[in-house]
This record gives structure tokens, sequence and C-alpha cells, in this order.
């Protein structure tokens, strides 16, 4: 039997927020039996007490995990991030503690788009209004403001996996399609790039956002930029809550400048859902609000919940940090026999001769190694051969100075 520096049912892990089955089951088809899963967040508070010697955390993104979160972590090594966004994290002070943060980027690729194309049919045939009416008793029947989607030009802002799978379907359904993206992307089907963002928005009959929380994409919807849209067009945010400003939004809506919007996202949201949602878009007409529910399907939350488990599984099992949104991304390949042991370090020089010096006092022969670093932190996997005192070795690693974290794997 493979011998571990902990064995997997002492690895303790805590699960928030409701996070899938599929994980919980994953990790325990793996060996990881000691898991606590909770269906809610936790606040700061809650947080500082109950993290204290949990080995793995795993959160959706109502929980913050903040620097006075990450300093009460007396064994955390890895955290998970069951959605797309990692901003609920403090990256920057969960990398310094070594702690590697993992998220799923696209499994709720799907559901976002498919949401989306829903949206578009709704606006475009005014019906947020009409069911409003009917639910009052009133019968709104007119074809005013009423349209097909077919032959309509939707300008998708961000062309990654979410924008770019909305371009096929859009297409499939007899949309025009132009995007927008900094970084050049390879069109799909018939879709056509734009050179620049006022370009599309001058043009697009619908707009629909798809971009990552950045400096660059802050406000990048603004007066602006809902003035250089088409008079009668639609707005469509399921991307990342500040990327819209609000009021803007609001103003052009109200003055008919646009006919509808759909936003899933926003600046401020809900701690939780006992919390009363609170947006100047409230109670306007042809406007779809929904609270941040673009990947909240069961099928995008199964598929989340087994990426991040398989992540978080890999890291623990191997030192494999591929994925990490915070962290050098390693990956040594499994070998039979030997020993594996992981060092996470300031990016000092020297470092690394000062940790094989350890194996080499020792006559070990290292037998493969991996070191990645960035402008702050250094990760290193060490595989050795011959006779290993593991408590030893991990306590002169650890007291190396500049080491963040070391830890046998096995």
């Amino acid at each position: 039997m493979t011998k571990h520096s902990l064995s997997k049912d002492k690895i303790r892990i805590l699960l928030l927020e409701g996070v899938h089955e599929n994980a919980i089951r994953e990790f325990k088809e793996r060996g990881y039996t000691n898991i606590e899963a909770l269906p809610h967040a936790l606040d700061e508070g809650q947080l500082i007490e109950k993290i204290q010697g949990v080995h793995m955390l795993g959160i959706r993104s109502r929980s913050r995990i903040t620097d006075k979160v990450l300093a009460a972590a007396n064994r955390l090594f890895c955290i998970g991030c069951f959605c797309i966004g990692t901003n609920q994290v403090s990256l920057d002070a969960a990398r310094r503690a070594g702690v590697p943060v993992f998220n799923a980027p696209y499994s709720n690729t799907r559901s976002v788009a498919e949401l989306v194309i829903g949206e578009i049919v709704m606006l475009l045939r005014g019906i947020p209004e009409k069911s409003r009416q009917a639910h009052a008793g009133k019968w709104l029947k007119t074809a005013k403001d009423a349209f097909e989607l077919r032959g309509k030009t939707l300008g998708i802002v961000g062309y990654g996996h979410i924008g770019s799978q909305l371009s096929v379907i859009a297409e499939a359904m007899g949309m025009h399609v132009r995007f927008y993206d900094i970084e050049k992307k390879l069109a799909i089907g018939n879709a056509r790039p734009a050179a620049n963002l006022e370009g599309l928005l001058n043009v697009s009959d619908v707009v629909s956002l798809h971009v990552p929380a950045t400096a660059h994409t802050k406000n990048m919807i603004g007066e602006r930029e809902v003035r250089a849209m088409k008079k009668g067009s639609y707005l469509i945010n399921a991307s990342r809550g500040n990327v819209v400003v609000i009021e803007a939004l609001a103003k052009a809506l109200s003055e008919k400048h646009l006919l509808g919007a759909a936003i899933d996202v926003f600046p401020v949201e809900p701690a939780g859902n006992a919390d009363e949602f609170m947006s100047p878009l409230r109670g306007m007409p042809n406007v779809i609000l929904t609270p941040h529910i673009g990947g909240s399907t069961h099928e995008a939350q199964a598929n989340i919940g087994l990426e991040v488990a398989e992540k978080l599984i890999k890291y623990s099992d191997n030192g494999s940090t591929v994925g990490a949104v915070n962290f050098v991304e390693v990956s040594l390949p499994v070998k039979a026999g030997g020993t594996r042991f992981l060092h996470i370090h300031a990016n000092v020089p020297g470092m690394l001769r000062r940790v094989n010096d350890v194996f080499s006092s020792r006559q070990l022969n290292i037998s493969a190694q991996y070191l990645q670093t960035d402008a702050e932190v250094g990760y290193v996997v060490v595989d050795v051969d011959g006779d290993v005192d593991e408590a030893e070795l991990i306590a002169e690693l650890q007291g190396l100075e500049g080491t963040i974290r070391a830890r046998f794997l096995y």
C-alpha cells in the first residue's frame, strides 16, 4: 500500500453552499471520506472559526475568502471554487500562503449560452412586459416592438468558450453574428470580428457580454457605450456584475434608447436568498432580472462538481497545479516507486540549490524534478529514490529560510 504523509481519511474537507453531490461522490471514491458539506455560505467570522484544521475548502460564489480567513487557516493547502469566478477569494494572499485555487472555467458554458438565447427570444418579443400585464389581468395583444431574431445581428463581446458557443447556437437560429475580443480569435461559422467595441455596438441589434472581471472590463459598458448602441437594441449581461454601469443602462431604458435588457449579474448582489435585491432596474418593463443563475442548472453543477473535485484530488495526490488560477502550473508524471515531496517557497536566489542539498546530503537520488516560479513564489515537485525518513526530511525542508509550505505526498 502506498504510504502518504497524511492518510486520506484524515484529510479534512469542508464544502460550502451546496456543492453538488458529484463532488462528494468523487472525493469518497478516491479515498477522501472526512467531508463536511453545508448547504449555505458562512460569513467571515464563522469561516475563521470553521476553517481551522481544514485541509481542502470548496466554495461557490457567495463565500468570501479574505486575508483574515486565510490567516486563520492553519492546515489549508488548497481551495476549490465550484463555479467560474474566483474574485471571491483573495488570490494573492492565497498564493503567498502557498494555497493554490482551482475553478471550473468551462463546465457551465452550455447553460449560460442557452439562457442567453432564451432571453434574446423573450426580449425581442416583449415577453417580460406582456407576461406582467397578463398576470395583472390585462390583455396586451400587439405586434408593436415584437421581432423575430432571424436576420438580426447579435454582437458578442468576449469570444471565449461561452461567447463562441453562443455564436454557434445563434447562427443556427438565423442570426448574423459579430464579435469583439481583445485577443485575436478564430471565427466559428459565419461570425465576423469587429475591429473595436464601438464598431460592434453600432451595428448590433442585441449585444451580449461574456468577459471576465478585470481592470480592463470594469465599467466597460457605461454611458458612452450605451449611447453607441443602436436605438431600439437590447443588452444582455451574463458575465460579471461590474462590467455594466447599471445607472447608465437604466437611463437608456427609461428613455427608450434601448428596448430591453437581461441582466444576470450585478455590481452588488445579496449575500443570501433571504436578503432583499436592490437595483435601479427593478420594475422596468421588458427587463429580465435573474439572480446570477447563468450556470445554475443540474447539468452544469454536476459537471462543475466533477471538474473541481478532480483538480483538488490531483493536487492532493500528486502535486499537480494544472488549472490553478493563482499559482504556477506544475505537473510531474506519477511514477511507480520512489518518494515525492513538494516545496513552495519565496522566489529568491539559491532556493532550489538549498532544497536539493537536503536530499543530496542524505545520498538520495533525485529521479525527477519540476520547478516553476512567478515573481514572488516558487513551486517544485521532487521525486527521490532511496531510504527516506519522511518526518526528518520534511522538518528540514520546512526549516529552510524562505519556505512557505513543504509536504510529503507519497
